[in-house]
């Protein structure tokens, strides 16, 4: 349950009423995690500019391994909610529900490339030990894969977006949609 006040399309007006149409009309839905910033509207817009930047840019990190890395770090928080959405989103790719829950209990027991492999360590490192960056370099293993730093950086903004996220959504009680998001266009 929400522990802030939501406006909810029915009753949006003005600025927000328009935001609440475009992601109908681009997204399918309005998800919750857009109407848990509705008391800002102009926070959804500047949201969803940044999760588009992040989670659909070029890059030479492909879709799916940007929504691999977004279970593993939501799946790290457990936030369910996020975990639910972006594993629908992964599987959209993948196509292979077993793969994705053995990726959401332990992404070690996943059939995973070993680029793969070394991003969802990454995600999980950065989330749940940020403090042994100082002591380690986190990048390393990403490198003797041959991810270039261009894709480390994108891995590290994918990383620190879904933390972000992931915090919003638990602190605010933003809860999973009836249709779990699965009508929610990736």
């Amino acid at each position: 349950m929400s522990r802030i006040q939501i406006i909810q399309p029915e009753e949006a007006t003005g600025k927000l009423k328009e935001i609440y149409e475009e992601l109908e009309k681009s997204r399918g839905q309005v998800a919750e995690v857009h109407k848990i910033q509705s008391l800002r509207p102009e926070s959804i817009v500047k949201h969803m500019e940044l999760y588009m930047e992040i989670m659909f840019s070029r890059s030479e990190l492909s879709r799916a391994q940007r929504e691999m890395m977004a279970v593993v770090v939501s799946m790290a928080n457990n936030c369910s909610y996020c975990a639910t959405h972006h594993g629908s989103a992964l599987n959209h790719y993948w196509k292979d529900e077993e793969k994705l829950a053995k990726l959401r209990s332990d992404y070690r027991e996943a059939d995973l490339s070993e680029a793969e492999r070394a991003l969802c360590q990454y995600a999980e490192e950065l989330t749940l030990r940020p403090q042994n960056i100082e002591k380690t370099d986190p990048t390393a293993p990403l490198k003797n894969t041959g991810l270039s730093d261009s894709a480390i950086l994108d891995a590290s903004l994918v990383v620190s977006y879904f933390n972000f996220v992931n915090r919003m959504v638990l602190s605010l009680g933003a809860e999973l949609e009836q249709d779990e998001g699965k009508n929610y266009k990736y």
